[in-house]
């Protein structure tokens, strides 16, 4: 069985590019605390490829594709030395960097997915591995070099269109072991899914969309006996300390 995007060719160029880019993102951070070339390296090559390593790692398959697939490890320590040589124009990419950030979310989650699916995962598993594969290499990278993660940080969409993306293809797995969905199908909807995913993710940090957190209350809807602490509990502790 194939995992749909990876066997077409036009669609493996796209995730040699997503590790590319991806690895770029994690260099850049390491270049912005000043560290030394192989900290740049070790930061780009996890971010490229820490999410596939805990997803097979997980999975019980052996190597890791992180460090079993030549090529696309050679990727990642490519784009560390680009990002070592070239960091002041990438800067500057802004908004390139974020979709090719937002292409490599997409593609890591449906890859994800999909592989965990093949290895006959449940499907609330899968969407929890398809997640790792595209938010992993992020929270290595973030918690390596002592900082929040993107995940936590990040107030606009991020986790999020990968959640949608993972679910969105279970479905679509299911529906191919059902018999209802060909091949040809599935390749073109994980197409969709992955635009889907950059679209939410773009579109939400263009327009400022977030995430609301907790509610905001100022007043405790609470007994008045239980806001002195005039409990059972604090009057039981009270005849206690006096005896």
């Amino acid at each position: 069985m194939e995992v749909a995007l990876e066997s077409n060719a036009f669609f493996w160029g796209i995730e040699y590019l997503a590790t590319f880019c991806c690895g770029m993102v994690g260099g850049l951070t390491a270049v912005r605390k000043g560290y030394d070339i192989f900290a740049i390296l070790v930061t780009t090559w996890l971010t490229a490829l820490g999410g596939g390593i805990i997803r097979d790692v997980l999975l019980g398959v052996s190597p890791p594709v992180g460090v079993s697939d030549k090529g696309l490890v050679i990727t990642a320590l490519l784009a560390a030395i680009t990002v070592a040589v070239a960091h002041p124009e990438i800067n500057k990419l802004k908004w390139s960097m974020l979709t090719l950030d937002a292409l490599a979310l997409g593609l890591y989650a449906v890859n994800g997915t999909s592989k965990a699916m093949m290895y006959h995962m449940s499907g609330i598993a899968a969407v929890f591995l398809g997640m790792f594969t595209a938010l992993g290499g992020g929270l290595i990278r973030d918690m390596l070099i002592n900082e929040v993660p993107m995940v936590i940080r990040d107030k606009h969409w991020y986790a999020v269109p990968s959640a949608v993306g993972c679910v969105l293809t279970v479905i679509v797995c299911k529906g191919v072991d059902a018999g209802i969905i060909d091949f040809a199908t599935e390749e073109i909807l994980d197409v969709l899914i992955v635009a889907l995913m950059v679209g939410m993710r773009l579109v939400s940090v263009i327009f400022d969309i977030q995430l609301p957190g907790a509610l905001t209350r100022h007043t405790a809807h609470l007994p008045e006996n239980a806001k002195k602490g005039d409990t059972p509990a604090a009057r039981r502790g009270e005849r206690e300390r006096n005896d």
